[in-house]
């Protein structure tokens, strides 16, 4: 007995090292290039079609001019948290730009996306409150509320009537009621029905929190998110989301009315004891914002390429769900064939995420297609005729279209 067989004898590692083995790894993969239309992966160019680069502006010069600027008048850390002494000047200024991109009173900024989640929900509810979540949310968000202590009761995806009578069974709680979604699934690529979410919460008194780290950019006016899009931004409580998609570049930002974000400011663990946002990252978010607000052709273009793509690929009959943003999940149904055929379309020059259990459900294994402002239709076309090639060569062509 050895303390490490845990490890060893971990179904996540016994997988890992058969995929290794059968030359199907699809992880860790290095990248030594810009990530636009194309990248270089392991030496070899590609068509990238799974990165979360929406807007395509991962390479913009003003961007990337924005970051040198600020690393010369900054340096490369704030070294120290936003708590103690890792508050720039530039950080104010980028609250203050979100807030009313935003349309909400405040908003406070953190190094990652996924800590806004696993700092605002513990701090939202606690030992003795209920937290309602949809069964595809982020893992962030899973995290989060194991980190509250919370009760936390998942609903059926996107079914608002599972919602409403979950929320039901706890009407004589006195505690807090939060429900919490993603804006846009991350993986199935579809959109909260967050107008339905706001009414039922209403209903119950409880709290409404979206995560927009998909729809920031991609939804809405000028891309202000899930509830732009829905036209109910002051009746939704919290708006989080992150800058590493279509802001190209890192961090996340919570934003709300200007008494939930104080105390948030003071109870968030992971936004008060984190190193602040570095001024290359804040300068960057910061340009790519302005850039977004004064010129929505990128999203312009990125919804063009999507209707492009949502309408090719049914013709090709593959299986996509209800796909109806830039992320369109290509179901494959067996973890398998989806590493075997993720394998063989970079093998022929196209990325694509293979996506298999914990990360869906062990039914749902896809391959997740993104798509970016970058891309041309030409591209676009290139790619599905392949992908439909592949796909029907592992997958009889009536049990592609599910």
């Amino acid at each position: 007995m050895s303390k490490y067989d845990f490890v060893k004898n971990s179904n996540l590692v016994i997988q890992a090292k058969l995929l290794r083995e059968t030359n199907m790894y699809p992880f860790f993969r290095p990248i030594s290039s810009p990530q636009s239309d194309t990248a270089v992966i392991e030496g070899k160019e590609v068509l990238m079609f799974g990165s979360n680069n929406y807007l395509g502006l991962n390479n913009h010069p003003l961007i990337k001019e924005a970051a040198k600027q600020a690393i010369q008048k900054y340096g490369t850390s704030c070294t120290g948290s936003r708590f103690m002494n890792g508050t720039l000047d530039l950080h104010h200024e980028l609250e203050n730009e979100l807030k009313d991109f935003l349309g909400k009173e405040a908003v406070i900024i953190f190094p990652t996306g996924f800590q806004v989640n696993t700092g605002v929900l513990p701090a939202m509810a606690s030992k003795g409150d209920h937290v309602f979540i949809d069964e595809l949310n982020h893992a962030s968000i899973i995290d989060g509320c194991r980190m509250s202590l919370a009760q936390r009761i998942k609903y059926k995806h996107n079914d608002i009537f599972d919602l409403d009578r979950k929320l039901n069974r706890v009407r004589n709680s006195s505690g807090v009621k939060l429900i919490i979604t993603d804006g846009i699934f991350s993986m199935d690529g579809d959109i909260a029905k967050l107008d339905k979410i706001v009414q039922v919460a209403q209903k119950h008194d409880a709290f409404t929190f979206v995560d927009c780290a998909h729809a920031i950019g991609v939804l809405g006016k000028n891309g202000a998110g899930t509830a732009s899009h829905y036209g109910i931004t002051d009746q939704v409580d919290l708006i989080g989301g992150t800058f590493s998609k279509s802001m190209a570049s890192v961090g996340g930002f919570v934003a709300g009315n200007k008494d939930i974000i104080d105390y948030l400011s003071h109870a968030s663990r992971s936004y008060m004891f984190s190193a602040s946002l570095p001024p290359s990252a804040t300068a960057s978010v910061l340009a790519s914002l302005k850039l977004i607000k004064s010129d929505d052709s990128y999203r312009l273009k990125l919804w063009d390429n999507t209707q492009y793509a949502l309408r090719l690929m049914r013709e090709h009959n593959l299986d996509i769900g209800m796909a109806e943003t830039p992320i369109i999940p290509i179901y494959i149904r067996d973890s398998i064939l989806t590493f075997r055929v993720a394998k063989k379309l970079l093998d022929k020059g196209i990325y694509v995420n293979p996506v298999v259990a914990p990360g869906v459900k062990e039914h749902d294994a896809l391959l997740r297609f993104s798509l970016t402002a970058a891309h041309s239709k030409e591209q676009i076309e290139y790619a599905i005729s392949v992908i439909s090639e592949v796909v029907k060569s592992y997958i009889p062509e009536e049990a592609v279209c599910h």
